[in-house]
């Protein structure tokens, strides 16, 4: 037995019975299935919010030395300017209502798990969290939580409204029906009890938080999860904040819409700095530019990148055609399909390399532009763009582009065993199905 597979059987032994027994915990069960409902919507979504940011800078773009390629990209910048709002339709309509989708599809599978009426109860939850998140001014209603912003929501409604159908199950709560009374009109009236509950209790609590704090439900959790940190402007304080944010992804909350107010002004008032450095004939100064924040994501969240590299070599089939989905988007930035696809929430196993990954990926970076290995970011560059060409567009300097594939190489040794722990978890639990 080699020194590998002795470490990667010693932390399969630590970490793999957590991990089991959070993963058959029967909430936490839902929470995972009912994300997955969601998946293909994410998917297909981030696809159209990629074609509706081409990989352009276009203050940059000289037609009159430009190449047909880069005048093709900027025909496109300026068609997808122009149709904006039509060409991200598709991404409101799928990724954007991701909260509203998970709404449902936890309840609908916690009460799988329960033997309820699982459609009835996804449907409620679905209900309950449209009235708390999409308050109505003038007859038009707020689309704000709807998506990923209201996940943390999404989970809590769509528990609770479960577990007051089952109290309600439990209880006998329910009006007994003749035999000859058709099943659907028996279910019509025994839903309405749960329904009228869960408003009472879900909204009403909706609006004496509204009467205490003048925020609503999903307004007052955002509140208390945005950091107030006024140290994000150096190397530890900017870590700080990127790491809070990748931990609440952990819990299926959205960390980076959070912290992206402050770490993305950071780096485009830095990447400013820099570029009238760079103007005036000077060379650029400022490392915590907003190269530091692309770094923070490269891959998405968690520098997932590495990962979902492994992934195409999975021996497990799922994990292998999910890699395969996943892999665009991740280039460019994009990997909700495997945070709520894998999943990353509520995994203890990839937890660790989820956090750490960005860490190191940071410091190296900082110093790395520091000691001259790489040039410092002094173009804002394109959202949405590959990772390779992001590196490139903001420093015009190929050694960054190298640099960030190196990254990405450091990333998959950083994942390797806590995914080779996971899928060997999977693999077993896979073939204790089978037999039962």
């Amino acid at each position: 037995m080699n020194k590998k597979d002795s470490f990667l059987e010693k932390l399969d032994r630590m970490l793999s019975p957590i991990g089991t027994k959070i993963g058959n915990q029967i909430h936490l069960k839902a929470i995972s299935s009912g994300m997955m409902f969601g998946l293909p919507f994410i998917v297909v979504g981030s696809l159209f919010l990629i074609f509706a940011n081409p990989p352009i800078n276009i203050d940059l773009y000289d037609p009159q030395t430009a190449n047909i390629f880069v005048r093709f990209l900027a025909a496109w910048k300026h068609f997808a300017s122009a149709n904006y709002e039509l060409l991200t339709a598709p991404y409101n309509m799928t990724m954007g209502i991701f909260g509203l989708i998970c709404a449902f599809g936890i309840a609908y599978s916690l009460a799988r798990e329960y033997k309820l009426n699982a459609a009835m109860n996804g449907m409620i939850s679905l209900a309950i969290f449209t009235l708390v998140v999409a308050s109505s001014v003038d007859g038009q209603i707020s689309t704000e939580f709807l998506g990923t912003n209201g996940l943390f929501v999404a989970i809590i409604i769509g528990l609770v409204v479960v577990e007051i159908s089952r109290m309600v199950e439990v209880w006998n709560w329910k009006i007994s029906m003749p035999d000859t009374v058709p099943p659907a009109v028996t279910a019509f009236v025994n839903s309405m009890l749960p329904l009228f509950l869960n408003i009472i209790l879900i909204y009403g609590t909706n609006l004496i938080i509204i009467a205490l704090t003048g925020s609503t439900f999903p307004q007052f959790i955002m509140l208390l999860l945005t950091p107030a940190l006024s140290f994000s402007g150096n190397l530890w304080g900017f870590i700080a904040i990127v790491t809070f944010g990748n931990f609440l992804w952990l819990f299926g909350i959205n960390g980076t819409s959070i912290i992206f107010p402050i770490v993305f002004s950071i780096g485009i008032t830095n990447t400013g700095i820099n570029s009238e450095l760079i103007a005036n004939g000077h060379a650029a100064t400022v490392a915590m530019n907003l190269q530091m924040f692309r770094i923070s994501v490269l891959g998405g969240a968690g520098g997932t990148l590495g990962l979902i590299i492994l992934m195409l070599r999975s021996k497990l089939v799922h994990l292998k055609t999910l890699s395969k989905i996943s892999l665009i988007p991740g280039i460019c930035g994009i990997n909700e399909p495997v945070i709520f696809g894998l999943p990353i929430v509520f995994n203890p196993i990839l937890a660790i390399p989820f956090l750490l990954t960005p860490i190191i990926n940071l410091v190296l970076t900082y110093y790395a532009q520091l000691s001259g290995i790489i040039s410092m970011g002094y173009i804002i560059d394109p959202s949405f763009t590959p990772f390779f060409a992001q590196a490139y567009l903001a420093t015009m300097d190929f050694r960054n582009v190298l640099f960030y594939c190196g990254l990405v190489v450091l990333s998959i040794f950083i994942y390797y065993p806590f995914f080779k722990v996971y899928e060997n978890s999977l693999s077993r639990q896979s073939v204790i199905e089978n037999q039962l």
